[in-house]
């Protein structure tokens, strides 16, 4: 037994020793630090200068760390596989599916066959992190002690869902777990969860110069993800690196953001980039094979060790990998076994994020997209040249449109194989319209630019969904027939309070309560109050509260056709009325349940609250929170403000996402800009850039960006190299 114990502590030495860095390591990362200046201005946004860009990186990840480590080390948790190892058992699908995409090995072997300069920003990603966490020994990562440089394949891409995030865990469940399809009642229940989710996406919009008041084009950025999601950064070296914009925790390039010349937006896309083969799958002994036209082809079969924590014991699970050509086996689909083909290309992906920050004008940014593995996002374009574009997707297959794509395919049929990649010309192109505009708020692109935009005829159906938004209504409204735009009048025109959504719902609700002889009471005062109400919402409108409520109410309960959009439900419960007053007479009683009064104001019940740095907030009543008067973009509202779930015992709403780090940029002789973030640059609640732009965000005050170095330094607040703070 002794001798048991001798080796098990060897073994923890061994261990310890191996994570503590060499003498060397520590001098190498002493000498890049050395080479990187970072400037913190009055909101505490870094400002990185480096020599080379890997010293940019490596400044820049430091400077991510300092403000959230905790954001940054999961997002590398979740997206290399071992989120199970911390949050325990319920996990081990969502590490499965990333498994399934790419194994350690292969991630490694990505690294590897880089170029050279991508193997260098890699390396500094790495060393930027691992130097903070040698510099702050208080420090105590969750799990990943030690950070390398291949860990970037797997996190290629800043999107808020990226392609991998649609696979449904459940479904990975059901196959690996049992090889069974997942129970009809379960793809309900997941059907329904995602009707009623919080909208995802975001909105971009550009204007050209001569619509502008100055005559420089002007770029809205104004992404919808999840609060706290993004950090707000400037990054510059002095080989080209010059970007400022939302970084995604632990990623080495700005995501949504502007250089001196150039600013981009994206916008989660509609076109068809990820598709399912049902396989044919042929036993033969103990082998598999799959039927591809009249040859059977072996099934690529592996293992899968994953571990996961089970109270305080890190046990082991095994799982079999099954792949075909067409991607791994990730579900059943009619009693088959299915494959999810999507765009996995971590090399060319990470060069597309990095190489599209330095771009100078619309020929290279364009040149940049024909690397095509922006695959899950449309991007809003502008530049000092005076160009506006659109881009509706980047990595788009090419598909036999005799198949219908938006099920699974027959995998055994060669012809539904994909035939390439569209090429940048061939996907749907939006390039200074003569209306003066483009946007795109995650809807359509056939009216990006109204009847200047592309028509729908003239792509393969596969292409682009044809379907509206509530956002992209209003958006459209605001900006027919309308000149002379600044910052402050785009700013404000992103902050309309009108909501289209409700113009549709509401009137078909007071319209059945008017039509009844024997009115309800109860209903009459909530009725006359929306039957007044201009649709806007604010913290003081009681109308907006009943709104709300109530529209959330139908689309959960209220019966409706199957496999219609948020606008398309709200429509229909506008003139299918046989359950609103039912409905709406419900919300009425669980107002008065909750808050006393069912005559409650809007900011009484929409809050903003951050008490901690934890990655989901929990929320209590009971502790300080603020008014907002910003709503759902499920509404139409294009600043949108949107709850995605809630704390047990919680009564009042509480915003989770939506918008988050925004910006509004002027291009001319020289770049100007104004942003915000949602709560502020810190995720520590001892800073005192924890919260500090909440204020700001509920009022509509955004901050001056300092681009340059001069104005850097007027409002820096600390400058400081790499552990000397």
């Amino acid at each position: 037994m002794s001798r048991i114990i001798y080796l098990l502590a060897f073994v923890l030495v061994l261990s310890c020793k191996t994570n503590k860095p060499e003498k060397g390591e520590i001098e190498k990362w002493e000498a890049q630090a050395a080479n990187v200046e970072i400037i913190r201005d009055d909101f505490g946004v870094p400002h990185i200068y480096g020599k080379t860009d890997a010293d940019a990186v490596f400044g820049l990840l430091y400077a991510q760390c300092e403000d959230d480590f905790n954001r940054v080390e999961q997002n590398y948790i979740r997206a290399t596989g071992r989120l199970a190892e911390v949050d325990g058992e319920e996990a081990l699908y969502s590490d499965l599916r990333a498994k399934l995409f790419m194994s350690e090995e292969e991630a490694k072997a990505n690294y590897e066959k880089s170029p050279a300069w991508l193997k260098e920003l890699c390396d500094a990603f790495a060393d930027g992190v691992n130097y903070y966490l040698y510099t702050h020994p208080k420090v105590k990562p969750r799990l990943l002690t030690h950070f390398e440089p291949w860990m970037p394949m797997y996190f290629s891409e800043g999107s808020i869902g990226g392609d991998i995030e649609r696979i449904s865990t459940k479904k990975i469940a059901a196959f690996y777990d049992s090889n069974m399809e997942l129970p009809e009642m379960e793809a309900i229940q997941l059907k329904k969860e995602k009707e009623v989710e919080e909208p995802q996406g975001s909105n971009g919009i550009a204007i050209s110069g001569k619509l502008t008041q100055f005559g420089n084009p002007l770029l809205l950025i104004n992404p919808h993800t999840s609060f706290y999601f993004r950090g707000e950064v400037h990054v510059v070296s002095e080989e080209g690196l010059n970007a400022y914009g939302a970084v995604t925790w632990g990623q080495f390039f700005v995501y949504q953001g502007f250089n001196e010349k150039t600013g981009w937006m994206h916008t989660s896309t509609y076109t068809d980039v990820m598709d399912e083969f049902k396989e044919t799958i042929v036993k033969n002994d103990d082998n598999l094979f799959y039927q591809y036209g009249e040859e059977l082809r072996p099934v690529q079969s592996s293992e899968i060790v994953l571990k996961y924590l089970d109270g305080k014991k890190l046990k082991e699970k095994k799982y079999p990998a099954y792949r075909t050509h067409h991607g791994p086996i990730t579900h059943v689909a009619e009693g088959q076994w299915t494959a999810s083909a999507m765009m996995w290309e971590p090399v060319k992906a990470l060069e597309q994020s990095f190489i599209r920050s330095k771009q100078s004008g619309y020929k290279g940014f364009r040149e940049m997209m024909d690397i095509r593995t922006n695959s899950s996002n449309n991007t809003v374009y502008a530049d000092a040249e005076g160009n506006i574009a659109y881009f509706h997707g980047n990595y788009v297959p090419k598909r036999d449109v005799q198949f219908d794509y938006t099920e699974p395919v027959d995998g055994s049929n060669p012809k539904t194989d994909w035939q390439g990649l569209h090429s940048v010309d061939e996907n749907i192109l939006v390039l200074n319209p003569e209306n003066g505009w483009i946007q795109n708020c995650n809807s359509t692109p056939y009216t990006s630019a109204l009847e200047f935009g592309p028509k729908k005829e003239d792509y393969p159906n596969y292409m682009s969904k044809d379907q509206e938004n509530f956002r992209g209504v209003h958006a459209i409204e605001l900006l027919t027939n309308r000149k002379g735009y600044t910052v402050d009048s785009l700013i404000q025109l992103a902050h309309d309070p009108y909501l289209p959504a409700f113009k549709a719902l509401i009137p078909g609700l007071v319209k059945e309560y008017n039509s009844h002889d024997d009115k309800n009471p109860k209903l009459r005062e909530p009725i006359k109050i929306l039957e007044e109400w201009d649709y806007t919402t604010g913290e003081d409108q009681v109308a907006m509260t009943l709104a709300h409520f109530y529209g959330t109410a139908m689309g959960s309960n209220a019966k409706h056709p199957e496999n219609m959009s948020d606008m398309e439900r709200m429509t229909y419960f506008g003139t299918h009325t046989e359950e609103s007053l039912k409905i709406f007479e419900e919300v009425i009683d669980q107002l008065t349940a909750d808050f006393v009064t069912w005559k409650i104001p809007w900011g009484e019940v929409n809050r903003y609250q951050r008490i901690t740095g934890d990655i989901k907030q929990h929320f209590d009543d009971s502790k300080p929170s603020i008014p907002i008067g910003f709503a759902s973009g499920r509404w139409g509202a294009l600043a949108a403000y949107g709850a995605r779930y809630t704390t047990e015992g919680a009564k009042k709403i509480y915003g989770t996402r939506g918008n988050s780090f925004v910006a509004v940029v002027e291009f001319g002789d020289t770049v100007k800009a104004k942003s915000m973030l949602a709560g502020g640059q810190s995720g520590d609640p001892a800073s005192p850039h924890f919260d500090d732009q909440i204020i700001r965000y509920k009022n509509v005050n955004w901050k001056e960006v300092p681009f340059y170095r001069e104005d850097v330094l007027k409002r820096a607040e600390e400058t400081y190299v790499p552990g000397k703070r």
